[in-house]
Formats: structure tokens, sequence, C-alpha cells
């Protein structure tokens, strides 16, 4: 057996697994316009609200929405509107947390509330001096969460969203009913990215393939299997079950936040997670940059920070993107057989996402080339960690290992390591 024989054979049998054998990732079956069906698997552990105190036969639970934000000048009016615009029944609060921004975010957002004539009540916050050990966002997460459970009656659901997310009127009534319903102690939207520029149609949709290639949203959502996950810019959570897991504390200096939390809340109960035309993404990336910098924030904190790992990612990344297509183009053997078979079952599988963002089907063909571009971004991540700037977000290096980095007006500053002041490292 030859070794391009190998891996020809190698590179198909990535394929038919990935294709036949990992959830049916790519089909993007999981969406928030799919049926709700009433929960009756036996071991599935109660969620608060859905057990007693405000179900929907006895009324809708109350939520409070927690906005992490910092320098969301250009679309928080719209995010807030949006909230306040919600057709929910029950009661509705909104807490945004303004971390640190000098572009009248707070300001913006208030005003939007005012002029709204929203129903649902407007706090906003300013943010505590980030504290050692955390990442920006769950800091600032944490005091929102601080705020809503202060008094007798603090809320049944939380509503973790980013500042950059805009929902549709129904969006909110949707998840507390899915939540309820099928007793999930957390449902979460990944957000429809913006995809007008030329770099969103080429690298957009591939974000969300790959992701859903990581975490198949069919076995996300399967109680009996171990695969976990969701997505930080829309999470409806249940408080009592958030507490349980360890709260928020628990993954305080998570990079990749979203995953931390949905691992920590299913091993308190079902969760759910799918996609949507609902929750609407207003950050634009028009440049390639803007992309590759989303990317290589946290692509080696997905590898846990792993030399090893990253090898094995950039082995794994050729054999399943470049060998088959050199293999089907200049091979006249079996392994040239076995390279485009690879790359019809590689197409097909990318063409459903390119669907779903309203695009040819025929951008498929696109993958091979988006695969060695995401390599590429998976290495200069790990090189950013080197050099101290993994995670940069927002003016931040925030990943773990690294000391946490002030960016200011092109000057870093490298600021205070976890576990300083009596502060334990976690």
């Amino acid at each position: 057996m030859s070794l391009i024989f190998l891996i020809g054979l190698i590179s198909l049998a990535i394929w038919v697994v990935l294709v036949f054998a990992r959830g049916q990732f790519w089909l993007g079956l999981e969406r928030d316009d799919m049926a709700v069906v009433p929960a009756n698997r036996p071991g599935d552990l109660p969620s608060g609200p859905a057990h007693g105190h405000g179900g929907l036969e006895g009324g809708w639970p109350s939520v409070t929405a927690i906005i992490p934000a910092r320098n969301e000048a250009d679309g928080i009016a719209q995010v807030i509107a949006s909230l306040g615009a919600q057709d929910y029944p029950g009661a509705l609060n909104i807490v945004l947390v303004d971390d640190g921004s000098d572009d009248g975010t707070a300001d913006l957002a208030r005003h939007a509330a005012e002029s709204s004539g929203s129903t649902a009540a407007l706090t906003v916050l300013t943010g505590a001096e980030l504290a050692p050990g955390w990442t920006g966002k769950l800091w600032a997460v944490r005091q929102g969460i601080a705020h809503a459970q202060e008094g007798d009656f603090p809320p049944d659901y939380l509503w973790l969203t980013d500042a950059d997310i805009a929902y549709a009127p129904d969006t909110l009534t949707r998840l507390v009913t899915r939540a309820q319903t099928e007793k999930r102690v957390l449902v979460s939207l990944m957000a429809k990215l913006r995809c007008q520029s030329w770099a969103e149609r080429a690298f957009i949709p591939a974000f969300i393939y790959f992701f859903q290639m990581l975490y198949p949203f069919g076995r996300v959502n399967d109680s009996g299997s171990t695969v976990a996950a969701a997505a930080g810019g829309c999470m409806l959570v249940d408080r009592q079950a958030l507490a349980r897991a360890g709260g928020i504390d628990s993954i305080r200096d998570a990079l990749i936040d979203d995953c931390a939390l949905g691992r920590r809340l299913k091993t308190q109960g079902s969760i759910w997670l799918g996609l949507s035309d609902r929750a609407v993404s207003l950050r634009a990336y028009d440049k390639v940059d803007d992309i590759r910098r989303m990317v290589i924030r946290s692509a080696y904190a997905q590898l846990n920070y792993s030399p090893a790992l990253l090898a094995g990612t950039v082995l794994g990344m050729l054999l399943t993107y470049v060998a088959p297509v050199l293999l089907a183009l200049f091979n006249r053997e079996a392994a040239g057989i076995f390279g485009a078979l690879a790359v019809g079952l590689m197409l097909a599988s990318f063409a459903p996402i390119q669907v779903f963002y309203r695009l040819s089907p025929m951008r498929a063909v696109t993958l091979p080339l988006i695969g060695i571009v995401y390599t590429v971004w998976t290495v200069d991540s790990a090189i950013q960690h080197w050099m101290g700037r993994g995670g940069m977000w927002k003016g931040r290096a925030q990943a773990q290992h690294v000391h946490p980095v002030q960016v200011s007006q092109g000057q870093a500053v490298t600021g205070q390591q976890p576990g300083q002041n009596g502060t334990p490292t976690p």
C-alpha cells in the first residue's frame, strides 16, 4: 500500500465520518422555528421555572436580559429598541453593564429606551474595574447578574445577550416557550451573522459551518449525549440551574465562555442550540482582517493552548481540505478516485449553510481554499498567544496563561496577573 493511496483513503474516511456519522451537522436542521416538543424523557433534571413557579399554564416566568457592552455605540440603540419591542407576556427587565466604554454607549442606550416607549425597564450599570482572573465580558455579566438577583424576587431566567444582537419581537416568547415546554435549562440561538460584504460572504458561512462541525447541534440538544455548547450572543439561562452549576464564577477565565457555560449547564439538565433568523448580528466584518481577528481571538484556546493539538490540527486540516483536491486533480489511480469522492462529500456538506445565508450553493466550491485560510488563522492565533496578545478583544488580551493586557492608542500596558490582590487563579 503506497503512501499516496493511504492519504487518499484517510481523506475519504474523514469525509465519510463527517457527513454520515457526525450528527448531520451540515444539514442545519436545528432551527428556532422547529416544533417545540413537550419533554417526557426520564432522567431529565428539573429546572426551577419549569417545575412550579411560572410555568406557561400558571403564568409567564420573569426574565432579566443582561447585556455586557464595551464601545458599542454603532448598534446599541437598535439592540435596546429590539429588546424593548419584545411581545413577551411576562415581566422583562433589561440590565446593561457599561464596561468602560468611551464612545457614549450608555447614553445611547438610555435614549433608545426612552424613545422606544418600552414597558421593559432598562438599568444601566457602570462596570467596576476588571477583576484579576476574569475575562472582561464575564466580569461584566457577573455584575449584571448580581444586580438582577438583588431583592426578594430574582428573575426566573437570565437572558444573556451580546450588545450587537438585534431580535425579532417574538424571540423571547419563543425562547421561554421552548425552555418551559421542553424543560431546558439553557436555550441558545446562533445569531445570524452579517453577510453582506465580500469578506463576509466568503468567510462567515464557513465560520458557522466549522462551529457546527465541532459541536453538532443535534448532539448538543440530545440529553443523552455529552456534547455541549452554546452561542454566546443569545442564551436564555435558568437562573437556579446556573447557581447549581457554580454560577458565572465557575467559568470566569474562559475565553470561549459560551461553550464553557453550555458544558456547565448540561450537568444540570437538557440544553438546546439552534440556528436563527430572529437573532441577527449587527457587527460588520467589511474586511478579511476583521474576520481574521475574530477567529484568532479564540482558535488557539479551542485547542487548549496545546502545541501538540495545534500540530495535529494543521495535519488534519491538510488531510481534510487539501489532500482530496490535489489527489482528485493530479492522481489517476485509486487515490484520485478517493480524493474525488471526498471532494464531492465536502462540497455537498458545505452547500446548506450557503443556502441558509441566501447565497448560491455553488459557492461551496470555495471550501478547500477557505479551509487553508482558517488553518493559517489558527496558527496565527497560536503565535498571538505566544507573543502575549492572545484573546485580543476590545483592547484587552484575555487568553489564559498570559498577562492581562490593556491596549490604548496603540500602546500595550501589562496589567496585573491573575492571582494578585489575594484573588486565586482558577
